[in-house]
């Protein structure tokens, strides 16, 4: 997968790497903005207390 993703990408190296931390920066980004957020309403707090 990512081989191909790699090949796909076009340019020389240099701009290859920048894509990919753009492309990783805007997955990421999109996991904390609507999938984490979205997936919370589907765990159930049990409010989970460390007795001594």
């Amino acid at each position: 997968m990512y081989g191909a993703l790699w090949r796909i990408l076009p340019g020389p190296v240099w701009l290859r790497i920048i894509l990919v931390l753009i492309l990783l920066f805007a997955v990421i980004a999109a996991l904390f903005t609507w999938v984490f957020p979205w997936i919370d309403g589907f765990i159930v707090d049990q409010n989970v207390t460390v007795q001594e």
